[in-house]
């Protein structure tokens, strides 16, 4: 009944004021694909349909919003990407759907993906980091381990609090060393989902 297509307004957002490297790391876009962002625009609009984007937010961020809202009011939502930090939003009545893959995906399948829940996969993504958004991470944590702390100790905090019972040594060390990057990869990969609509919902 409802369809809007989120874009990036910019490339900087709340995200690169709090951490400088945030997505640093990405190459430019190619030069034949820098014309098509405003003909992806015009197209979208000249289908009638809501095109929508704000400067200092991601496009992850608006469809945070959008979604719960949207949820508040007793809507099925359906967020079309394959983006795992979207997967943090899936709950009763939304879900994703993979175009690429032609699957959907709930919450069964996010603990299949991480060994978490959704609302864990904020977690296990601030301990194992993220190279394409350049999110520091912990050194030496990847996607098993993270799981595996999280699953023990429920988030990043309980894992920061409880790193005297961690057994393997390097990890206790990159645990201690690096708690102030998990704390800030944290806050990196929390989406935004209290902002007000650039547009009405209806």
């Amino acid at each position: 009944t409802h369809l809007a297509v989120i874009l990036d307004a910019s490339e900087s957002t709340f995200r690169n004021q709090m951490y400088d490297q945030y997505k640093a790391n990405r190459p430019p876009p190619p030069p034949e694909l820098v014309p098509q962002f405003p003909l992806i625009r015009d197209a979208t609009r000249a289908f009638s349909i809501p095109c929508i984007e704000e400067d200092g937010l991601e496009a992850d961020d608006i469809i945070a919003c959008y979604s719960k809202e949207a949820l508040a009011q007793g809507w099925k939502v359906t967020i079309v990407s394959s983006d795992k930090d979207l997967m943090q939003l899936i709950e009763p009545g939304l879900d994703m759907l993979d175009t690429m893959n032609d699957r959907r995906i709930g919450r069964d399948e996010v603990i299949e993906k991480f060994g978490v829940p959704p609302e864990k996969v904020g977690e296990v993504l601030a301990l194992m980091g993220d190279s394409v958004d350049n999110v520091p991470g912990v050194p030496g944590v990847g996607p098993k381990t993270a799981s595996q702390l999280i699953q023990q100790y429920g988030d990043v905090e309980g894992v920061l609090a409880h790193v005297d019972e961690i057994t393997k040594p390097k990890l206790k060390q990159n645990l201690i060393e690096f708690a102030e990057d998990a704390r800030l990869s944290r806050e990196l990969v929390r989406l935004v989902c209290e902002s007000p609509l650039p547009q009405p919902l209806d």
